[in-house]
């Protein structure tokens, strides 16, 4: 009696695969290469899928095409007018002048300096400038007297 006996041996397979990462993609993007994942004999070869994550900035956070930006200033300025100044991710200098009376939660707004909107790159997010307004820790009697005058109360 004889046995025959048909060996197949895998041999691994180096192939480079190139993601090229558009500007805007958000965090859980998939990227799906069909058929270039691990392959058995006599099995299909399974999708090779990469999903997109991103890492945390030091200044800015994303709210979906928005940037967003958070400034310290003292409570004189909130109350007189600030210039804020903000470096965008691209390198350029913005300098947004607020005249408005910046209250807590107040938020300025500068159109198209967000992200790029993924479907169409020429258009952008928004940059949202947020305020931590800095009240003094005390102020002395002729402080308090002194601001309930010029505010009227």
């Amino acid at each position: 009696t004889a046995t025959l006996c048909v060996c197949r041996k895998t041999m691994p397979v180096e192939e480079i695969l190139t993601i090229d990462v558009k500007p805007g993609w958000k965090k859980g993007t998939k990227i799906t290469f069909p058929e270039k994942g691990n392959e058995t004999p006599h099995t299909i070869p399974a999708d090779l899928v990469f999903i997109i994550d991103e890492k945390p900035h030091p200044v800015f956070t994303r709210d979906g095409n928005d940037l967003v930006v958070t400034q310290k200033i003292p409570l004189a300025e909130a109350l007189t007018g600030y210039t804020a100044h903000v470096t965008t991710l691209d390198g350029r200098s913005l300098t947004v002048p607020i005249s408005s009376v910046i209250h807590p939660g107040y938020e300025e707004v500068v159109r198209g300096e967000g992200m790029p909107v993924p479907k169409d790159p020429s258009r952008k997010g928004n940059l949202r400038i947020k305020f931590d307004i800095k009240f003094p820790a005390r102020l002395s009697a002729d402080q308090k007297s002194g601001v309930k005058r010029l505010l009227g109360q």
